[in-house]
């Protein structure tokens, strides 16, 4: 019988390898649910092109392509989506190589949440204070080619990483605030213009040219190190993806001058708000919970089940659900520390790390260790049943669990190591294998293939002079969870096939809230510059 709460019933020696078989079940969608979960986030992705008001916003950029590493030039970059902001000045060669200077300036919990104009105002100041910086800060890289503040107008981008409205590419409404921000009289209001009423406010010769968020500036800055791009992703704290559409498209545009100009131009999807998708989405108990205990219940579903945010806290519960299982416990001897009885006390690094150790540089998502470390409940696991290197990987899993939970040493079994690794490798492998439904589902809509599963083909013309489908990815789990990729292109054969999967360009975007925005400004000003 299948488990239908968070509590484990029935947990006896000879029972609880069937509980495991299936809570293992659970959380890995197989390719009958991969493939209804990509066909229902396409059937959104085209919903969202024609009406406005959906979960999945498929917001409009108004930026009309990407570099293809040729472009020259020195633009500025502002960034503010937390506790700091970045002001950054890139150099592009032409080669496909840039040079990066930047400064960090920290965010005030009084500027978060005190009036919009004092907020920009303090912007302003950190632009003007990284244009006239002469110091030989360890915040700066070497200074080559400064940006000329006596010239007039210096092109600026802007990565602003707040919900916006934006109806060009150089406009954008604030539709809320969100990571602890509420400036005063901001809402509803232009955010450009109100970074460029604080430049203006300064007397500083800066035009905010661009408004971008971290997706757009992902496939900018791999297209331009790479020579193209038509996708950016970001797998790490949250999620979300940008892609290049054909205006003609996106009908939602109406009688916006950029629909009668017609080409192309970059989608932010917003597809952690793939809301809808609990209708197919593998919803387990594990899940409910930390969707009902979050601070958008209802919200962000797909997020929630592939997100660094929230990885740590499903495998938490999971690791619970083992301590307090009944009549016997199944992990730890029955006994939770304060750190794993805490919300949100286990974070994805250590999830990370408990791989790491598992897979000593590997690169794979394994669900679970040898079968020898799962079996016969009612015998004490030896020491001498194991390989050396097996052995040595789940001392290296203990030492992590105590330091991260706050067991002592002794406290933590192999076969507790066994099992952490077993649930965290489960939660993240099913995160990679949803991650991949996106990325399937945004090929079809670009026209790369059509069908799915056995069904899936490459197109017989691809797109815009036949363009490959060149992925630029960012965040922490793309970049230094061990078998992300591995998995995510794993579920890739499944949904596309081998042939279609191998095809397909996947890497890092390198600083695409930095570099993203500068090229950002390169795109509003293209017809001035080379």
């Amino acid at each position: 019988m299948p488990i239908i709460t968070t509590a484990i019933y029935n947990a006896l020696p000879h029972t609880i390898n069937n509980l495991l078989a299936d809570l293992e079940k659970q959380l890995d969608p197989d390719e009958n649910t991969l493939i209804s979960i990509t066909s229902h986030f396409h059937k959104l992705v085209n919903l969202g092109l024609s009406e406005y008001g959906h979960s999945m916003a498929m917001i409009p950029t108004f930026v009309t392509g990407v570099p293809d590493g040729t472009e020259t030039g020195t633009f500025l970059a502002l960034d503010l989506g937390g506790t700091n902001l970045r002001v950054c000045q890139v150099d592009l060669h032409g080669d496909k190589t840039f040079t990066l200077k930047q400064r960090k300036f920290r965010v005030s919990e009084a500027l978060k949440t005190g009036e919009a104009t004092v907020l920009f105002d303090y912007l302003a100041d950190s632009v003007d204070a990284f244009l006239t910086s002469t110091t030989g800060s360890e915040e700066l890289s070497d200074q080559q080619n400064s940006v000329d503040v006596d010239s007039p107008e210096v092109p600026l981008g802007l990565t602003f990483s707040f919900p916006v409205e934006q109806t060009a590419l150089d406009s954008g409404i604030l539709l809320r605030w969100t990571k602890g921000f509420s400036a005063k009289n901001a809402v509803d209001k232009d955010v450009v213009k109100l970074l460029q009423d604080a430049f203006d406010r300064k007397h500083l010769h800066v035009k905010c040219v661009a408004l971008v968020n971290d997706t757009v500036g992902a496939a900018l800055s791999r297209a331009y190190t790479t020579g193209g791009c038509v996708l950016g992703a970001i797998f790490g704290t949250g999620t979300n993806g940008a892609y290049l559409e054909q205006v003609a498209s996106i009908t939602k545009l109406g009688n916006n001058p950029a629909a009668a100009a017609g080409g192309m131009m970059m989608i932010n999807t917003e597809w952690g708000g793939f809301d809808n998708a609990r209708e197919v989405l593998p919803m387990t108990p594990f899940d409910s919970k930390v969707d009902r205990e979050s601070i958008n219940p209802r919200f962000q579903a797909y997020e929630k089940f592939i997100s660094g945010m929230y990885l740590g806290e499903i495998t938490r519960n999971i690791l619970l659900a083992l301590v307090d299982a009944t009549p016997k416990p199944i992990l730890f001897g029955g006994k939770a520390t304060e750190r794993l009885n805490k919300h949100y006390g286990l974070d994805t690094e250590m999830l990370s790390l408990v791989e790491s150790a598992w897979t000593d540089g590997a690169n794979a998502l394994v669900r679970a260790p040898e079968a020898a470390l799962l079996r016969d409940f009612s015998v004490r696991l030896a020491e001498e049943e194991l390989a050396p290197t097996t052995l040595q990987r789940l001392n290296k899993i203990q030492k992590v669990v105590e330091e991260h939970l706050g067991y002592a040493p002794g406290e933590v079994s192999l076969r507790d190591a066994a099992l952490v690794q077993w649930a965290a490798a489960l939660v993240v492998r099913r995160a990679a294998r949803l991650s991949a439904c996106a990325i399937a589902g945004i090929a079809i809509q670009i026209g790369y293939v059509t069908g799915l599963g056995k069904d899936a083909h490459a197109a017989a013309q691809r797109p815009a002079g036949g363009r490959p489908y060149a992925i630029g990815i960012d965040g922490s789990l793309y970049q230094h969870y061990p078998g992300f990729e591995a998995v995510v292109r794993e579920a890739l054969r499944v949904l596309l096939g081998e042939e279609i999967e191998k095809q397909i360009e996947m890497g890092l975007a390198k600083d695409g809230s930095g570099v993203g925005a500068a090229l950002g400004a390169l795109q509003a000003t293209k017809g001035n510059r080379t």
